[in-house]
């Protein structure tokens, strides 16, 4: 053990010596969580709205008022006819445009069903779809209120739909999106660091040295991940604080059972950083390696940014052998849900399984020897 102490001893006072690592590997999470809390916003506070009101009546200025006081449209203007709305959403003026039609007061009078037109430039697919919900919500509420109005002499009742959130009342997709970037940094990070510190030991020559002494095989390895390990946890630290007191991320289950599913994280990246430093030749080999073979694919088919259910279903099955899927699956279970490993128990056995098999195989790739 004390040969395995003095191995750890010896990496930290080299990361100590790097004056990059420092401000890399503290001010680095905190930059990369901070823009991406607020790029990868999805959600859409108001959208511009253009009206087209051909029968200005006052059942269509009531239709109106409701979507300019729902706080979800901000009126950007009025034209009168169906062919003027494409210059305003060619021009981004506006991304939704509201039809009435001639007759809507009259057919609401009489009872019968009137039709509301709703034009939305789906260019951007993510806007128009909340757009378009919002809409939609509110036509379905005025035509509840009429059918309510209607039936009111018969004394008749309506089935009540009460919709609940679970989890994500508010449906922010920053909630969604901030949890993903403390398992993409550690991955990141730990990953690159541990694959790159190797290989430049073996470029400058240091890595002989040490094969040539009588410190074992399991014990350089140890040796040399551990403090990567421990980077691996102040960064969990660091982006929790972050995304809990700064976006108002809620962390409602165990701080202690999100540690233990990072070491079993941790387990994965070590074993691929030392793996892919057991390949590569040079630094150059070792980043590129890590990053374009081994972390995109796994950030692409994890469901950190893209759901697995809207992939093909080959994509899908494939997504089983990814270990960033299942650390996904914990993140947003403890976070959002508050499960425990009573629920969390099969990705935390995936994670194990995929960790151990990815240090024993680099393990065997690495051999104590010149």
């Amino acid at each position: 053990m004390y040969v395995l102490w003095r191995v750890i001893v010896k990496e930290f006072l080299q990361l100590r010596q790097d004056k990059r690592i420092i401000p890399t590997v503290v001010l680095g999470p905190v930059v990369q969580l901070i823009l991406f809390g607020y790029a990868a916003n999805l959600d859409v506070a108001t959208v511009p709205l253009l009206l087209v009101d051909q029968d200005r009546s006052a059942a269509s200025r009531e239709l109106v008022d409701n979507f300019v006081s729902s706080t979800y449209f901000e009126l950007m203007g009025v034209e009168d006819a169906v062919k003027d709305v494409e210059p305003w959403l060619v021009a981004g003026r506006a991304d939704l445009a509201l039809v009435i039609g001639a007759g809507y007061g009259n057919a609401v009078a009489a009872g019968r069903s009137p039709q509301v037109q709703v034009i939305v430039d789906g260019s951007n697919s993510t806007a128009a779809s909340l757009g378009l919900g919002y809409a939609n919500g509110i036509l379905q509420a005025e035509s509840a209120r009429l059918v309510a109005t209607r039936l009111q002499a018969g004394e008749r009742s309506l089935i009540e739909i009460v919709p609940r959130v679970w989890y994500n009342p508010d449906l922010k997709s920053r909630w969604f999106y901030v949890p993903a970037v403390l398992a993409m940094i550690l991955m990141i990070i730990t990953m690159v660091l541990a694959s790159m510190g190797i290989v430049r030991e073996k470029e400058i020559g240091t890595l002989e040295q040490l094969m040539v002494t009588p410190i074992r095989s399991w014990q350089l390895i140890v040796g040399k991940l551990s403090p990567f390990a421990v980077l691996g946890l102040i960064i969990t630290f660091l982006v929790t604080g972050i995304a809990v007191g700064w976006f108002g991320v809620p962390l409602r289950g165990s701080l202690m059972l999100l540690i233990l599913m990072t070491m079993l994280l941790l387990l994965n990246t070590l074993g691929l950083g030392l793996l892919v430093s057991t390949i590569a030749n040079n630094q150059q080999q070792a980043m590129m390696g890590s990053a374009f073979v081994v972390m995109l694919p796994q950030i692409y088919l994890s469901g950190l940014i893209f759901p697995i259910d809207n992939m093909p279903e080959v994509i899908q099955y494939i997504t089983y052998a990814i270990p960033l899927r299942y650390y996904a699956t914990i993140l947003r279970g403890i976070f959002l849900k508050g499960v425990g490993i009573d629920v969390l128990w099969p990705e935390a056995l995936a994670l194990a399984a995929f960790g151990i098999g990815f240090l024993a195989l680099a393990s065997l790739r690495f051999q104590k020897r010149l």
